[in-house]
């Protein structure tokens, strides 16, 4: 066999050549033959793709569908909590009455769920009819500001 000592680096013979062997420009430019890095050439056409990337970033990656209702936004609070949280919730207690403003808390509909022991007194935007019923049952009193219910139809 006979050892090539003197085999020169292509990129050295071909130091005129514009191409250096690959024939047109546009075959061998570097990345720009790939077609981009990373995700590129994912959007709404590369079926071939879908699957893998629906598994590892979920539908949110081709972009959000659907509405937020406002209604959706609104935070609740259950009887169960106030009823257990009534000491750390209230900064004034008379005649053995609890008086907690959840909107003050940040919520701002009272709902029904849970037992009451103890006598309340509850300031709200919205209620439903059985946290009302609970409440009233023991003595207590649930002020609704705007006066809806959720068993009441609205004006609106």
């Amino acid at each position: 066999m006979l050892a090539l000592k003197n085999k020169r680096k292509k990129s050295k013979k071909m130091r005129a050549q514009t191409t250096h062997g690959w024939g047109a420009k546009k075959k061998h430019r570097g990345s720009g033959n790939r077609g981009g890095v990373g995700m590129a050439g994912t959007g709404k056409r590369a079926d071939q793709k879908k699957p893998s990337i629906l598994k590892k970033y979920g539908h949110s990656y081709y972009g959000k569908k659907g509405f937020t209702s406002i209604h959706l936004k609104q935070k609740a609070i259950n009887l169960f909590y106030i009823d257990t949280h009534a000491e750390q919730l209230t900064k004034n207690k008379e005649n053995n009455i609890y008086i907690v403003d959840i909107t003050k808390l940040g919520y701002h509909k009272l709902l029904g769920s849970g037992i009451v022991t103890k006598k309340l007194k509850i300031i709200c935007d919205a209620a439903s009819k059985n946290a009302i019923a609970k409440v009233s049952a023991l003595g207590g009193e649930v002020i609704v500001k705007n006066k809806k219910t959720s068993g009441e139809p609205s004006n609106a």
